[in-house]
């Protein structure tokens, strides 16, 4: 259920935030400010982040400027990947499952989007920045502009480009994903973040995530709070809704901080 009220989120145990636009913009570190609230929060709740993204981006974003104890991190769970793997810190971090496509499967799926984008006689922007199809092991994911282009441009021009890119070629991003879908009817496919197609094991998203944390943190569904900036038809955040998670659906990280200061406070 959709929350527009704040002050009704205090009793919940659990926050579960998407990472990409959410608490930082894609594909780079999360500001000062909101590693300062995400280690108060820590403090109070416990912590579980649901993102596309592989765990070695995980740990740049997330992990790397966030200078809390061992503690606090103990508190903090990690889903990358659409949550088809899961980490928890112990004495460190530690891979408590992960979900991998078979090298078959992943050969077909780089193949099918080799098809698809022929199919649609995809006009690829004139310079990429990196993999344009990553394999990430237990998923493959489609980047317009490459799975680099932050790191190679910058923060501020290479997350300007990826706007831009979604805001101009949104409809030929889900034309992708249908028609893969279409051809890999046994596999997950999901338009994500602003510049991708990501494919996963079947069933796999953020509502599985959800139920992983259910199953391995025994946190109740209901004792939840789900916040992401794609919790709309189409986007990646959606499929929460398929479960009776309350959420609090944000535009970018400074709107997610005001959320935090409202569970704080």
């Amino acid at each position: 259920m959709k929350i527009t009220n704040p002050t009704k989120i205090k009793n919940k145990s659990l926050i579960v935030f998407d990472l990409d636009g959410t608490l930082a913009p894609s594909k780079t570190p999360m500001d000062g400010e909101m590693c300062g609230l995400m280690e108060k929060l820590l403090e109070a709740k416990k912590v579980a982040v649901i993102g596309g993204g592989k765990y070695d981006l995980f740990k740049e974003q997330l992990l790397a400027p966030l200078k809390i104890s061992k503690d606090l991190f103990k508190r903090l769970y990690l889903f990358p990947t659409t949550s088809t793997s899961f980490y928890k810190y112990e004495k460190s971090w530690k891979n408590i499952y992960a979900h991998q496509l078979s090298q078959a499967e992943r050969a077909k799926i780089k193949k099918t989007f080799a098809k698809v984008l022929k199919e649609i006689n995809y006009q690829a922007p004139p310079k990429t920045y990196g993999r344009v199809i990553e394999d990430r092991g237990t998923q493959v994911t489609f980047s317009a502009l490459g799975q680099d282009v932050v790191k190679i441009l910058g923060r501020d021009k290479g997350v300007a480009m990826k706007d831009k890119w979604r805001d101009e070629n949104t409809p030929v991003k889900l034309k992708i994903a249908k028609l893969m879908s279409k051809y890999l009817p046994d596999l997950e496919i999901r338009a994500a973040g602003h510049t991708s197609v990501d494919v996963t094991k079947k069933g796999i998203d953020k509502a599985y995530g959800l139920k992983q944390i259910e199953k391995y943190l025994g946190v109740k569904i209901k004792d939840m709070l789900f916040i992401g900036d794609a919790i709309f038809p189409g986007g990646n955040d959606y499929a929460i809704t398929k479960t009776k998670v309350d959420y609090m659906p944000v535009k970018g990280p400074e709107e997610t901080k005001k959320i935090i200061k409202a569970i704080l406070n």
